[in-house]
């Protein structure tokens, strides 16, 4: 059982920390995500992209020859980043950022599940099929790469829950 720590320099430390299945929730929900990845040279690279949280773990992919996937080749360590924050301000919602390294999926029964759980939650606007160790796109509203596309899965080391109450909640695994 996960359970939040929350920072008293930056919530009420008498507020009680959000419960994990309630954070596994707004990942689960949410519609677009922020990947921060780091380039060879050092410099940060930080992109919008569409993923599923699936067996307690957040999954994207990329196309082979994409940036972030070039980041990864060097430092697999990157933050995922996801908000519901609203145009009331910054106590109107809460963020989510989930940091871990991200682990390419190759295993065929792996990707079918999760192309299923792309198309479950995005429908015919994110399609994939599965051909070798990677996705093919079937439909996608906005273009797409060419060629396949690399699945990778981020388990979190420690996921950091801002809003609410609580101001700051961190889970650590």
């Amino acid at each position: 059982m996960t359970t939040g720590e929350i920072d008293p320099r930056y919530g009420d430390a008498s507020a009680t920390p959000p419960p994990w299945d309630a954070v596994e929730r707004l990942l689960t929900e949410a519609q677009l995500y922020w990947i921060i990845s780091v380039r060879a040279d050092g410099r940060p690279h930080a992109v919008p992209l569409v993923g599923v949280w699936a067996d307690g773990a957040f999954a994207f992919c990329t196309g082979a020859e994409e940036q972030k996937r070039r980041n990864l080749e060097v430092n697999p360590h990157v933050a995922v980043t996801t908000g519901s924050t609203g145009a009331d301000g910054w106590d109107s919602g809460e963020d989510v950022v989930v940091e871990g390294m991200a682990q390419r999926v190759t295993d065929a029964d792996a990707l079918q599940a999760l192309a299923a759980a792309w198309f479950a939650k995005y429908g015919e606007d994110w399609r994939y099929e599965v051909r070798g160790e990677e996705f093919v796109e079937v439909s996608h509203s906005g273009g797409g790469t060419e060629g396949g596309a690399w699945v990778y899965r981020v388990a979190p080391a420690k996921v950091l829950l801002f809003g609410g109450a609580h101001g700051q909640t961190r889970y650590r695994f």
